[in-house]
């Protein structure tokens, strides 16, 4: 029978299945073996590291060769209880058969809120997601935060696992937590202070079935919001996903985007960023956060830039972080590696990685930045249409480099919509040899006053162990292919349509 425990004093000899044996998996099954229940935890692979860690805790960890297998084991386990790592999909076999036994199925998000006040004072949780910018809006929220004294920290898909950062003993007043589809789809429970969807545009179509599966999932970052619904002026989606939320009673929707702010917005005026929202004379004034110069000094002025600063300061506003403190967290922050990164400039061509571009909304946001463009592109699409991206852009690619395992799609796109761009296909190898095809390639084409910019709009997986490495090898081999140093150092990102 499935039991659903309300608090931390429910777990104690409650039977439970732990879906996944990774970071995830693992910080769910110390904190459940902590709570004294008795814990399975099933995958497909850990790591030897990790299984000394499993062992530790006195936990023996179910490894199995496939997915039939884990759900096999799920099923000879018969728990009360399923929580699962953001991995699994809707139609993984042994989530299937974990909702054909009638049993609960959590994530991590519930089981931390459920937690939340477990061992210190409940902290404030700055919930963020979208298809792109995320990590960029929690490190942002983050500094801000820290800025304005406060206590906070990161986590969830980036940083620490959520479920460490409430067991610390020193506690947090703020958490700032980067939210995955995958971990919005499982969460039933979490009731945020202020939350954001920065945007959503098609993306994981295979992990969750359909584009409007992927939507619904991201929209659930808005349910049971506290104080502040922070949406995209720029994205109606976003906005839409507000209007339908089921929120807290006396939840706030503010907006942000590049322009004039209205009341209880946020926005730019005259070079300067403006909170118009958390303030009582919102209807007259508005408060100066950062200026246009001050983010083009710290790399933060493209456009898609520019609005995760604007909603990470309404996140920080929430918890009433003053203006001076969210300029000065501006000010501190560090772009991404490989997000807009630039590796040198020589002979008037800029070369710039963003190989953190791992779908077309993403490469859009780099690609608009620039008006003549050597694109380096393509991977794993994920079910992806790119057709869109192509023909939107078709005026500014001058020549399209394309790599990874679904060429097809791409080359498709750019004979049906920029048939006037040359294309040169790289073909597959080993990472080194696919890379130094495309920058040679890049040379080919690339003239004064282009950027050759690796933004694949595509995953890396198929070719590369990570975004990381492929950026790095980009970068790399740039530096080898043109002699090292750059003509001039490459201080921040060209101002071509900032």
């Amino acid at each position: 029978m499935g039991i659903e425990p309300k608090g931390p004093a429910d777990w104690s000899g409650l039977h439970i299945a732990i879906l996944g044996l990774g970071v995830s998996g693992f910080a769910i099954a110390d904190t459940l073996v902590e709570l004294g229940a008795t814990v399975v935890a099933i995958g497909q692979q850990v790591d030897p590291g990790r299984a000394q860690l499993y062992d530790a805790i006195g936990v023996v960890p179910q490894v199995v060769p496939d997915e039939e297998a884990e759900a096999a084991a799920l099923r000879s386990a018969a728990p009360q209880l399923v929580i699962t790592s953001p991995g699994y999909r809707p139609a993984h076999p042994a989530i299937v058969a974990a909702g054909e036994a009638g049993l609960p199925i959590w994530g991590e998000v519930d089981l931390a809120w459920t937690l939340r006040s477990w061992k210190t004072p409940e902290a404030k949780w700055l919930a963020v997601t979208g298809t792109n910018g995320k990590t960029s809006t929690v490190e942002l929220t983050t500094a801000m935060c820290r800025a304005g004294g406060l206590r906070a920290i990161a986590c969830g898909n980036i940083g620490i696992p959520i479920l460490d950062a409430i067991r610390d003993p020193q506690g947090w007043d703020v958490l700032v937590l980067e939210l995955s589809s995958f971990q919005l789809h499982y969460a039933q429970r979490l009731s945020p202070w202020a939350s954001v969807c920065l945007n959503v545009a098609d993306d994981h179509i295979d992990w969750h079935g359909s584009a409007a599966a992927y939507r619904a999932a991201k929209a659930k970052v808005y349910a049971r919001t506290r104080c502040a619904c922070v949406f995209n002026r720029e994205d109606p989606a976003t906005e839409q996903f507000v209007r339908d939320a089921d929120v807290v009673e006396g939840a706030r929707a503010i907006g942000f985007g590049p322009g004039v702010p209205a009341p209880s917005d946020l926005g730019v005026v005259d070079g300067v960023l403006v909170d118009r929202a958390f303030l009582d004379s919102r209807s007259e004034q508005a408060l100066e956060l950062v200026t246009m110069a001050d983010l083009q000094s710290v790399r933060l002025s493209a456009p898609h830039l520019v609005a995760d600063v604007l909603a990470a300061a309404a996140l920080a506003r929430s918890v009433e972080v003053a203006p001076a403190a969210i300029r000065a967290g501006a000010l501190s922050f560090h772009p991404d590696a490989h997000r807009i990164e630039p590796v040198l400039k020589r002979d008037g061509v800029e070369w710039i990685d963003d190989s953190k571009a791992t779908n077309p909304h993403a490469a859009q946001a780099s690609l608009r930045a620039f008006p003549s463009v050597v694109w380096i592109v393509g991977g794993l699409l994920k079910g992806v249409d790119i057709a869109p991206l192509v023909e939107h852009n078709a005026d500014r690619v001058r020549a399209a480099v394309v790599i990874g395992a679904d060429e097809h799609p791409v080359l498709e796109a750019f004979a049906r919509h920029a048939p006037q761009v040359p294309v040169v296909a790289v073909p597959d190898g080993d990472t080194e040899e696919i890379i130094a095809g495309a920058v040679r390639a890049a040379r080919e084409h690339a003239q004064p006053g282009d950027v050759v910019l690796l933004a694949p709009a595509a995953a890396s997986w198929d070719q590369f162990v990570s975004y990381g490495q492929r950026g790095d090898l980009f970068a790399a081999e740039v530096r080898a292919q043109l002699g090292g140093d750059a003509d001039h150092d490459v201080d921040g990102v060209s101002s071509a349509g900032h």
